[in-house]
């Protein structure tokens, strides 16, 4: 993602997320964190190669890929905080147009290859508890649910799950099984404000481009 994404993200954000979308700023302040020697943030945009463009090498018109200069429209961006071997998966959106195309697993694929960039041990995300069809495809990927915020979503007063994936160093496979339905889970994601370090877990349970 670069600041000129800013503008077309919000637009998706606030569609998706329309009682606590992230505001201008907070993006700013997140991509302030994804560039230079100390960067420990990774933020991804997915754009649709349009019906009337000329698709490139094994593309088919109207595929999302991962060049950053198509000039297609945004359809998903996702979001990886990373901190002393913890990353926390930030965000995760895709345009209702795409809910089913299996971007979303993309997306998160791309999130978790940072992990490992960044040598976490650990993933962490924060999810709806009513987003069931969000946290299948987290378990797809291997993340295990380790307890709850409650009323993390505000206004709505809705409770996060959260969960887990550890990362395995011998054999991390980020893909789900081939016979794995799409997801059309539209997007989850951490509704805190930008902070530098991802937040603690909770006690026991009770076309990408940068």
């Amino acid at each position: 993602m670069r600041w000129w994404d800013i503008e077309p993200v919000l637009a998706l954000e606030n569609a998706l997320f329309p009682d606590d979308a992230w505001s201008r700023g907070m993006f700013w302040s997140e991509l302030s964190h994804a560039r230079g020697a100390g960067a420990n943030r990774r933020y991804v945009v997915a754009e649709e190669v349009g019906q009337g463009e000329e698709a490139g090498e094994g593309e088919e018109a109207g595929e999302v890929r991962e060049a950053g200069d198509t000039g297609g429209r945004l359809v998903g961006y996702a979001g990886f905080a990373a901190s002393g071997g913890l990353g926390d998966v930030q965000t995760i959106a895709v345009d209702r147009t795409h809910w089913g195309t299996g971007l979303g697993a993309r997306l998160l694929t791309d999130l978790l290859h940072c992990a490992t960039a960044f040598d976490c041990t650990e993933v962490l995300l924060e999810v709806r508890v009513d987003n069931t069809r969000a946290q299948r495809l987290y378990e797809r990927f291997g993340f295990e649910p380790i307890g709850f915020r409650r009323g993390y979503y505000q206004p709505g007063n809705v409770d996060a799950l959260v969960m887990r994936r550890v990362m395995d160093p011998e054999h991390t496979p980020f893909a789900p099984p081939a016979t794995a339905v799409p997801s059309s889970s539209p997007a989850s994601r951490s509704s805190r404000s930008s902070s530098s370090t991802p937040a603690p877990a909770p006690g026991p349970q009770g076309t990408l481009h940068g």
